[in-house]
């Protein structure tokens, strides 16, 4: 079991990555909470028994649980880390307490301070893009056709070696890495690709062949390929404007946002299987993979999983910020707040959901590792 004896070589860099994530994600919430006027009273990496802490000057006290997978900000008025609300304490408090308790300010300011979690892990992402653009340049190749694979669709059509790939249903194509992201997002759609070759523009109807790879964790994924293969060259784009870079970090974020989006809404359809999903034992792995290449490796790595944080936690599930902003949003059209059961049951949903999810996503991991067939083997 060669990752079980290399364990820290994976789980450092991972909990390192997920530590700054999850402190950049609660620091957002605190900081907008602070911007309220509410009361701050715990902020915590990690969860369960405090290892080491201390309390500042507002009363908040900054601690290090001995479970190093998450973290939480808990406010005054809160009844728990999730931060549902104390409807008993509530009505008990007196008008000072009410003034710096987050359940009783206004809708607009609880909405702030709850999306601001997932905000500060975007531009987060887009900080350490602009910051890799600038000092490492943005690597790409140039999207010319090195070569087409006989009997695939870019064959088929008659492309050839030289082409250059101008634009895929209108979306303009600078880098090859583009064709790449918008041929696997699609899958099996139609895709109407213009190029040029020779001065001359030229268009194909092209439809991806669908084709199933096992990546190096094992999973089993639904690829859509062209049959075109790169030319090899590889150039960096050196950018030295802050502006630019920060232009070309926002554009990052953009696709891989609505990319992730996409291929969630494909795994709802059924187009994609959910045996893409990775849980912590998959993406401590991959961290360990990217920090054995490069530190920039693992840090474009940690930039991707804040993108990947700031999304998932603003999906309409009790319990996550977007579970809370879709309350929020009924709440707005309601006039008032749904009732103290009605939310307790959306939580509990919610905790269910999210506990069910991550232990498929862990089990996966344990297949794809192979740690069950170990386990299996030893008892057998």
């Amino acid at each position: 079991m060669e990752y079980l004896s290399q364990f820290w070589n994976y789980a450092a860099p991972f909990l390192l990555v997920l530590t700054v994530l999850v402190f950049v994600h609660e620091l957002g919430h605190y900081w907008v909470a602070r911007r309220a006027g509410v009361r701050v009273e715990t902020f915590s990496i990690g969860f369960g028994r405090e290892l080491t802490g201390w309390t500042d000057r507002a009363g908040t006290r900054w601690k290090i649980g001995w479970l190093p997978l998450g973290g939480y900000v808990k406010m005054f008025g809160d009844s728990d880390a999730a931060s549902s609300p104390d409807h008993e304490a509530g009505q008990a408090m007196t008008a000072e307490e009410r003034a710096v308790s987050f359940h009783h300010k206004p809708l607009g300011w609880r909405a702030a301070i709850v999306a601001a979690g997932p905000v500060a892990n975007f531009l987060f992402a887009i900080l350490i893009f602009a910051v890799l653009f600038m000092s490492y340049g943005r690597p790409f190749t140039p999207p010319v056709v090195g070569s087409t694979i006989e009997g695939m669709p870019a064959d088929k059509a008659g492309m050839k070696a030289g082409d250059r790939i101008v634009s895929i249903n209108g979306q303009a194509i600078d880098r090859f890495e583009e064709i790449q992201r918008v041929v696997l997002i699609n899958l099996d759609q139609p895709l109407t690709v213009e190029f040029e070759r020779d001065g001359q523009r030229m268009s194909a109807p092209l439809v991806p062949v669908i084709i199933e790879e096992t990546d190096r964790l094992g999973n089993k994924m639904r690829l859509a390929r062209l049959g075109i293969r790169s030319s090899g060259q590889r150039d960096i784009e050196t950018i030295r404007s802050p502006v630019t870079a920060v232009w070309r970090a926002v554009e990052e974020t953009w696709l891989q946002t609505t990319g992730s989006l996409k291929a969630v809404g494909q795994m709802l359809t059924g187009r994609r299987t959910a045996d893409e999903l990775s849980g912590p034992l998959g993406i401590a792995k991959i961290s360990g993979e990217a920090a054995q290449v490069s530190w920039a490796a693992l840090i474009a790595l940690a930039a991707t999983l804040s993108i990947s944080l700031g999304l998932i936690n603003l999906f309409p599930i009790p319990m996550l910020d977007g579970g809370h902003l879709v309350f929020y949003a009924i709440e707005a059209l309601r006039g008032r707040p749904l009732g103290a059961q009605a939310q307790e049951y959306g939580f509990r949903f919610g905790l269910v959901l999210v506990l069910s999810l991550m232990l498929f996503a862990t089990w996966q991991d344990l297949v794809r590792l192979r740690v069950v067939q170990y386990l299996v083997s030893i008892v057998s």
